[in-house]
């Protein structure tokens, strides 16, 4: 079972007799005494792709989607369609902006450590791993005398994702990205 602490992007679970992704969670908590923390959810469905938004008072528990999980990679994107092959059978498959979502912006010609996810052996979406490595294309330059408290400044990387990066980035370097909330984590070594 699964408990509304546990919910994070990513995490399967079954809310209304139907498999359900999070595509994204919140957590906040009321002023008043004695209240409970609240999560507020934005759920895919994975058989129909319906999103829906839904607020969980803590102490709620779902059961965990059963789904099975394939090894996959990204292969390329057409611009309309995001093609993918199965790493144990090698069939290609594609998937829309509307089934991706946000994850696009992760995604980069190559990409391995996907996992497709089958609910009732129909392909639903696919997980992307914690950690990318992503080109910087554009950022204004390093700001000289840059104090050791951290100052961000934006990042636009090599798929068009915009994030925040320390002011000692520049164009060209690479970077490694948490995908479940698109902070930079640091440079990429070698």
């Amino acid at each position: 079972m699964i408990e509304t602490n546990q919910l994070k992007r990513g995490v399967c679970i079954v809310h209304k007799d139907a498999p359900m992704i999070v595509v994204d969670v919140s957590f906040s908590s009321p002023t008043a005494r004695g209240a409970s923390m609240i999560a507020k959810t934005k759920l895919r469905n994975l058989l129909t792709g319906q999103l829906i938004n839904e607020s969980f008072r803590s102490g709620e528990k779902w059961p965990e989607a059963d789904l099975e999980q394939r090894p996959c990679s990204f292969l390329y994107t057409d611009g309309t369609r995001w093609h993918f092959m199965d790493q144990q059978s090698y069939e290609q498959f594609d998937l829309g902006p509307d089934d991706l979502g946000e994850n696009v912006g992760y995604l980069k010609d190559g990409l391995e450590g996907l996992r497709a996810m089958y609910v009732q052996g129909t392909l639903a979406n696919v997980a992307l791993p914690t950690v990318v490595e992503l080109a910087v294309t554009e950022t204004i330059p390093a700001i000289k005398g840059a104090t050791a408290a951290a100052q961000l400044k934006d990042a636009k990387l090599e798929t068009g994702l915009e994030i925040q990066v320390p002011s000692y980035i520049v164009t060209g370097e690479v970077v490694r990205v948490d995908t479940r909330d698109g902070r930079f984590i640091e440079r990429a070594k070698g």
